[in-house]
């Protein structure tokens, strides 16, 4: 069984949880923008919450069906039919040979997931199907899918009718605050910097990808020194959600597609149970940080945890892996 791309969109590619581990041999985890979105395709569908999906950037995909087969779209909310009839995010739909699935205008969020009841047949590399973009290898083609492609399928097979519960819809309207701990760096900052960094209100730009999410305005003067700072610093690791802080003042958070290591001062860190709501931010869009303490944030896990944990019990019948963050 495959799909045919009638059109591609602009950075569809398949992704599963990347490659953690790797990051000593300079090579960054990868994977899905927004794992807990993809995971959720996956659940409802009842895969392993590894098993490939397709990621869809911004602009999304038109796409033919072959064959019969379940799918389930999750995270950001397009406007998107199904044989011309508008379909929803967050359940399972049958697709039957010579379906044709539309991606039209985005509503919110940035990228939305299809999980396929069925295994994507994509090389193995590095124990992961994962594309990762910027280097160009895994995935389909060792890129984003182009017009015209065709995927294939295996151990295809119909899921049983699923559907999210309302409380559990992910929310990608309202601007994000996203909850920081300090930085290793941190206290290299003046106090004004570090509480102009706090106070203000940031958007995304435009030359934001998978590698890092940059923002403005500039938190402090060009002052021709490291990150507004007299130090200078030794090349150290990142991981994502490091906001790092260039000499013009702009910070950078690097994303899952960003280099192992960076010259830069780190101000702040996206806590764990936030990183996912990355992988949703695009062009123009606004942030706040909020900081708190490193007991704060491993509480936040621990509730989250337990969400995930309510959530996973609607669907008993599932693959047996937990949902974590």
């Amino acid at each position: 069984m495959s799909i045919h791309f009638i059109r591609a969109g602009l950075q569809t590619s398949v992704q599963d949880t990347g490659r953690p581990g790797l990051m000593h041999y300079g090579i960054p985890q990868g994977g899905a923008a927004d794992f807990l979105s993809m995971k959720i395709a996956n659940l409802l569908l009842g895969n392993p919450l590894n098993n490939p999906v397709l990621e869809i950037t911004l602009i999304g995909p038109r796409i033919e069906f072959d064959d019969d087969i379940s799918i389930a779209i999750t995270g950001a909310r397009f406007q998107v039919s199904l044989n011309n009839k508008p379909v929803d995010n967050f359940k399972v739909l049958q697709i039957k040979r010579g379906d044709i699935l539309d991606f039209e205008k985005l509503i919110n969020g940035a990228r939305a997931y299809i999980g396929f009841s069925a295994k994507i047949c994509v090389p193995t590399i590095l124990n992961s199907n994962a594309t990762h973009l910027i280097s160009g290898f895994g995935g389909h083609g060792n890129s984003a899918i182009a017009n015209n492609d065709k995927i294939s399928f295996k151990a295809i097979r119909i899921a049983e009718p699923a559907q999210l519960n309302q409380e559990f819809h992910l929310n990608y309207q309202a601007r994000p605050l996203l909850r920081v701990v300090d930085g290793p760096e941190k206290n290299w900052f003046c106090p004004s910097t570090v509480e102009n960094f706090y106070k203000s209100t940031f958007q995304i730009s435009a030359q934001s990808n998978r590698m890092g999410i940059r923002l403005f305005p500039s938190i402090t003067p060009s002052s021709g020194t490291l990150g507004g700072t007299s130090k200078h610093m030794i090349s150290s690791g990142l991981q994502p959600g490091s906001i790092q802080i260039p000499n013009d003042g702009e910070p950078i958070i690097s994303f899952i597609e960003g280099q192992t290591i960076g010259g830069y001062p780190r101000i702040a860190h996206v806590i764990r149970s936030d990183i996912h709501r990355l992988g949703q931010l695009k062009a123009e869009d606004k942030i706040n940080f909020l900081l708190v303490s490193q007991e704060d944030a491993r509480q936040i896990l621990r509730e989250k945890q337990y969400f995930l944990e309510k959530l996973q019990k609607q669907f008993p019948m599932t693959y047996e892996t937990p949902l974590t963050l």
